[in-house]
């Protein structure tokens, strides 16, 4: 049955059986290069993650039939991630200005399907670029919404806001943050890896009632250190997956960036 709000779509009646979570070799695997022609280039740049502990009853209610909740140590994750989005091109085309560069603000979760393949699914994406948003969600079905995005620099500092609007209702997110130290790569296992280390999302055609999934490559992220201030995380409410204290998260980290390949969607099961 269909819920939720901005016309995003989530499902109650997914999984919520205990199943065993991909293993090392299953995440591993998940991030080798696939063999299918590129369809799209981009650069992701200057990313904050931000991530909650939230409870797995709750991700499990959302989910489409084919996936279940992917846990670190057994707790599962509600993430907020900022960025800038450049260099946006379909393969063999040059960037165009004002076209392939915006901003992006996602709330996702973290699942796996049915082959233990570990991946994300999304539960909104805002973006400030009509065109991207209107292709994102006709052909990969992925939940986006075109906001009213901002980021400014301040030196080393990042200003980001993004503020999602429906007639008299609004949600705004905003937050400042500064990169760190550098971090050592992240060591498999660690829930560092768990929350990064991400090549595989997934998502739901309501129309056709399938499942599809859709695979990325790059290199393994740089993670440094972030102070983040300011921090007002609405866009967790509009997604209706507030966590229990949305001003403190438990898990914080910045990476400078990665230039990224995005592969054809694929319905599940016909891989």
């Amino acid at each position: 049955m269909p819920i939720g709000r901005r016309g995003v779509s989530f499902y109650i009646g997914g999984p919520t059986d205990i199943i065993e979570p991909p293993s090392l070799a299953d995440r591993a695997a998940a991030c080798e290069r696939p063999l299918q022609p590129v369809v799209m280039r981009q650069s992701w740049r200057d990313l904050l993650f931000l991530h909650w502990p939230i409870e797995v009853e709750r991700i499990a209610e959302t989910l489409p039939p084919g996936l279940s909740v992917d846990t670190h140590e057994g707790i599962a994750y509600i993430g907020l991630v900022p960025f800038f989005m450049q260099k946006v091109r379909p393969r063999f085309c040059p960037a165009v200005p004002g076209i392939s560069n915006f901003l992006e603000l996602n709330v996702r979760t973290y699942v796996f399907d049915e082959m233990k393949r570990p991946g994300v699914w999304f539960y909104s994406l805002d973006a400030n670029q009509w065109l991207a948003v209107e292709v994102a969600k006709r052909f990969f079905h992925l939940p986006y919404i075109h906001a009213k995005m901002s980021a400014l620099r301040e030196g080393e500092k990042i200003r980001y806001s993004s503020e999602q609007r429906d007639g008299a209702w609004s949600a705004k997110t905003s937050v400042s943050y500064t990169p760190g130290a550098c971090l050592q790569q992240p060591e498999p296992g660690s829930l560092d890896y768990f929350l990064l280390e991400r090549y595989l999302l997934f998502s739901w055609n309501p129309q056709s009632q399938q499942l599809y999934s859709g695979k990325v490559h790059h290199d393994p992220y740089s993670a440094r250190e972030v102070l983040v201030e300011d921090l007002a995380a609405r866009a967790l409410d509009s997604a209706g997956m507030t966590p229990t204290d949305a001003n403190r998260p438990v898990h914080e980290l910045f990476s400078p960036g990665v230039d990224v390949e995005v592969f054809p969607l694929t319905r599940v099961g016909l891989e």
